[in-house]
């Protein structure tokens, strides 16, 4: 092979296209873009959802549904993962596990926003597990098997959705003194304390 022998592969350089140079060429008038007006025009045949006036279609289905943006993401694991995990010798049983040594095993690849446990498959193994959620079938069968599960505590992420907790409860009132209820339990009380000063008194003159 020579130098003037080099050429690229067929197909790789193509010649441009001509338009607009006459109607024997067949990309003359028009210049390949069929019509005229707005279509004709850069961007005008593309508009997003346009229909020529009519309602579009994104306008016409109605909307369903909402996704909430400060949802938690939480990292799914079930009790046959565990199970499994333990007969694998990855998780000790006589070792408390939180959401770190989950993920030291290799269960899970990161935490996110917590550790949810589920109750899909059987567990025998007696586990003592901290972490942040759990349903209330696996919290059942863990404990079935022996085990705990503790939830938020010390598993380094938000608190379970799981577990409800009552909101605080807002101080009552003290109902307002009753004005005239005052003046008389104070009338009262002068009175007696008149009393007792009367009796005092009679009792020293009649020592003298």
């Amino acid at each position: 092979m020579r130098l003037n022998e080099l050429r690229d592969n067929p197909g790789a350089r193509r010649p441009r296209k001509r338009v607009g140079r006459g109607m024997g060429s067949g990309t003359g008038k028009t210049a390949g873009r069929g019509q005229k007006g707005q279509k004709s025009r850069s961007g005008g045949g593309t508009i997003a959802g346009f229909e020529g006036g009519q309602m579009p279609l994104y306008r016409r289905l109605p909307k369903r549904g909402f996704k909430n943006p400060n949802r938690r993401d939480y990292v799914v694991i079930n009790l046959v993962t565990l199970q499994k995990a333990v007969d694998a010798g990855k998780l000790d049983p006589k070792t408390p596990l939180d959401e770190k040594a989950l993920v030291a095993a290799g269960l899970v690849r990161r935490r996110r926003d917590g550790i949810r446990l589920l109750a899909k498959g059987e567990l025998k193994a007696k586990l003592a597990l901290t972490l942040t959620g759990a349903s209330k079938a696996a919290v059942e069968a863990v404990e079935k098997a022996g085990g705990s599960v503790t939830l938020g505590a010390g598993a380094g992420a938000a608190a379970s959705d799981a577990t409800d907790t009552k909101p605080a409860e807002k101080p009552k009132k003290k109902a307002a003194p009753d004005s005239k209820g005052d003046t008389k339990a104070d009338s009262k009380a002068d009175a007696k304390a008149n009393k007792k000063a009367d009796t005092k008194t009679e009792s020293t003159d009649g020592e003298t």
